[in-house]
């Protein structure tokens, strides 16, 4: 009985995670285009010569499956482990059942290539090809134009539910894109002004009124409001983007050009960049939450993270007896530096970000956490200089500290 209890005394343990975004063997050299995940170990890419992969244990092992087809496959949409929809060239719409252990063909009604795909609901989900855009309520038994664009090519689509959709064009007229909104399933769309002329390639909304577009020279956009109105936000790098994943923790991330990883842990208020290890382009990325996320594209390029991509080192030691939030070091700081706190029971951790006006800039710790001391890691990568404080919050323990980014 003594020994244990020097041996909890003493015990120190330290755990250190990369921000690693790690490469995984596709097995294929296609280009991959699309990526849906169902949870964090079940999801599906597809992309050229009619690949489709399956993975049902996060990515550790990806397998073939039967397309039918040697067609490019643009996009793949999964509504749980088991039922799923992919789109491609001649008016392909494949369906699976058996998480992809079979896939059928549909009929579209078109010869047009299928660009995206979107199942809000079961049975009922959207098609957009050429400058058309399709409803089926019958699980794609059948399909009905809603509306068509003249001078528009549909590119990208986002259904957070029914009735709310978002969709992307490329306008045939001049070098620009169109946001098309509709709240009605589809029976009505509005062209929306995003205050910026340029292409858009990405779109992925978190509910009814959050989201995110992504596009060329790094233009990243974000909406609060249902897309009434956009915000340009800066994102740090002028490589095309094109893709984005939003979860519901206000987490997203956008990929693109030479392997381009943006991470914003506010919704897109903010970027910063994450290193992915590859210079291939990546042109799709999703997350099953805030963690667990994966980027694909060129001659079959798949990376995974489990950490969200984040750069962090988490250090617990000996119990402490109180709460308590460290002076961050260096101080001033360019542009990294370390916050250290301690708790003395299990609790809720939130550490955020501010800036000097009060402003949120990023949230580094939202969980529940045992007992200990930590040790974080804050990267102010393209941030400019000034004043900032970070706070932590845990029951009813508030602390906040200054500190001082100097470029």
């Amino acid at each position: 009985m003594q020994t244990l209890k020097i041996s909890l005394l003493v015990f120190i343990l330290s755990i250190s995670i990369s921000a690693q975004w790690y490469q995984q063997n596709s097995g294929t050299s296609a280009e991959l285009l699309s990526v849906s995940f169902s949870d964090t170990n079940i999801g599906s890419a597809v992309g050229t010569l009619g690949t489709i992969l399956r993975t049902t244990n996060g990515g550790i092992l990806w397998n073939a499956q039967t397309s039918g087809t040697t067609n490019t496959l643009h996009w793949v949409d999964f509504y749980d482990s088991s039922l799923g929809y992919v789109v491609g060239n001649g008016g392909i719409i494949l369906k699976t059942t058996n998480g992809g252990d079979d896939w059928f063909n549909l009929q579209s009604g078109t010869n047009y290539d299928i660009r995206a795909v979107s199942f809000p609901e079961e049975n009922i989900g959207y098609i957009i090809y050429s400058k058309y855009v399709a409803k089926t309520i019958n699980g794609g038994e059948s399909w009905t134009v809603l509306k068509d664009f003249p001078g528009d090519l549909l590119y990208a689509m986002c259904f957070s539910d029914n009735s709310h959709g978002t969709i992307l064009t490329i306008y045939q007229y001049g070098q620009t894109s169109k946001i098309l909104r509709t709240n009605d399933g589809g029976n009505s769309w509005i062209e929306q002004n995003s205050g910026v002329y340029a292409y858009l390639f990405g779109v992925d909304f978190v509910d009814a009124l959050n989201g995110i577009i992504v596009g060329m020279n790094g233009l990243t956009i974000r909406t609060t409001d249902g897309g009434y109105t956009w915000i340009n936000r800066v994102s740090g790098t002028s490589k095309i983007l094109e893709d984005v994943s939003y979860t519901e923790t206000n987490s997203a991330t956008a990929v693109g050009y030479e392997g381009t990883i943006l991470h914003s842990s506010n919704g897109g208020n903010r970027w910063t960049n994450q290193v992915s290890n590859t210079g291939r382009r990546l042109m799709a990325v999703s997350f099953a939450d805030s963690n667990n996320g994966t980027a694909v594209g060129e001659n079959g390029t798949i990376l995974h993270t489990t950490s969200g991509g984040i750069t962090f080192l988490e250090v617990y030691e000996e119990l402490p007896k109180e709460f308590s939030l460290s002076q961050n070091y260096p101080n001033p700081f360019n542009p990294v530096t370390k916050i250290k706190y301690s708790i003395p029971q299990s609790s809720k951790v939130v550490i955020k970000v501010f800036d000097i006006l009060g402003n949120e800039i990023e949230t580094l710790v939202n969980e529940e956490k045992p007992a200990g001391t930590y040790e974080i890691t804050w990267f102010a990568e393209g941030l400019p200089s000034g004043i900032y404080f970070y706070q932590l919050k845990t029951g009813k323990y508030v602390e906040t500290k200054k500190m001082l980014l100097m470029k």
